[in-house]
């Protein structure tokens, strides 16, 4: 009989869009190949909950009450989110072995690895600051 360990989520946030541009094609397709393979086992196993490729382009929302929208982001290619892994794991130490796997590392792409927070960091402080539970802060 096994104990079921506890799990928490975790994002791969990949870093960079510019990681590829100096590769040949075949060590392109050969990355393309292998990390394919690396996410279909992630979601087998379950470790991969979801994931998907970002676009370069987008919009920013600021401003009172959102009213200004304008084209971005215009982070350094180097710094730009490309796309993201959501995993449930049994550690952060199985989430950064998980990162350390990234077939693109190699070439230059930078895997930041975030924990999941289960509520937002501005509910708990209005919740503490208001003496109250988080629960009530949004009743």
């Amino acid at each position: 009989m096994s104990i079921p360990t506890e799990q928490s989520d975790y994002m791969l946030l990949f870093r960079g869009n510019a990681w590829d541009k100096d590769i040949s094609p075949q060590q392109l397709q050969k990355v393309v190949t292998d990390w394919m393979a690396w996410f279909e086992r992630l979601k087998l196993e379950g470790k991969a909950l979801s994931g998907h490729p970002l676009q370069n382009e987008g919009k920013l929302v600021s401003g009172k009450n959102g009213k200004s929208v304008s084209d971005g982001p215009f982070a350094e290619s180097k710094e730009a989110i490309g796309g993201y892994f959501y995993l449930r794991v049994s550690s952060e130490d199985e989430a950064i072995a998980i990162a350390q796997m990234c077939p693109a590392l190699e070439y230059g792409l930078v895997v930041e690895v975030r924990p999941v927070a289960d509520i937002c960091g501005m509910r708990a402080r209005a919740a503490k600051e208001a003496g109250v539970t988080t629960a009530e802060v949004c009743a």
